[in-house]
């Protein structure tokens, strides 16, 4: 049970991240291919730098990334049947984490959902270039989650807090 729920939480989260590297690169091509001016480049490869940094470094492989690891940990050593049937929520932390992590997780969940409906009301370039960095910062998030993972799986210690609620 327990090698199920850690493929299950492996290829869930790797869908719900390579899903929109997928679907919103093909709009930042376009973008590129219907040329941009001087000024829209550099707001590409700024927003692009801003994105790697801010979400791929900061937001993925700062926290996101390492706290997943450590929860697929969980589900393979203390397995439990909501763990691995839910396994790509409990490995991001949508339950049985502590009231920090929940609430983090669920306010970045509304955000995106507002990011992704406020973005698709621009006009090309402007939605291609948001899309760029969007697609560098995931890409480099899905890169180190399964760094993270691989250690995470095949160490003996693994140094990362899977922010689990506290026991009372």
């Amino acid at each position: 049970m327990n090698f199920l729920g850690v493929i299950w939480a492996l290829l869930g989260v790797s869908a719900l991240l390579l899903n929109p590297i997928l679907r919103l690169a093909p709009r930042g091509e376009e973008a590129i291919a219907g040329g941009l001016s001087l000024m829209q480049w550099v707001l590409l490869v700024g927003f692009a730098i801003f994105m790697l940094y801010s979400e791929g470094i900061r937001g993925f492989q700062k926290s996101f990334s390492p706290r997943t690891a450590a929860r697929l940990r969980v589900i393979r050593d203390e397995p439990t049947l909501l763990r691995v049937l839910l396994a790509p929520l409990f490995a991001m932390g949508f339950f049985q984490s502590n009231k920090k992590t929940r609430i983090v997780v669920w306010v970045i969940l509304i955000m995106v959902i507002c990011l992704i409906t406020a973005v698709s009301y621009l006009s090309q370039p402007w939605r291609g270039i948001i899309d760029v960095g969007v697609v560098v910062g995931l890409s480099w998030g899905l890169v180190s989650f399964w760094c993270f993972a691989f250690k995470a799986l095949t160490s003996k210690e693994f140094p990362h807090s899977a922010q689990m609620n506290e026991v009372k």
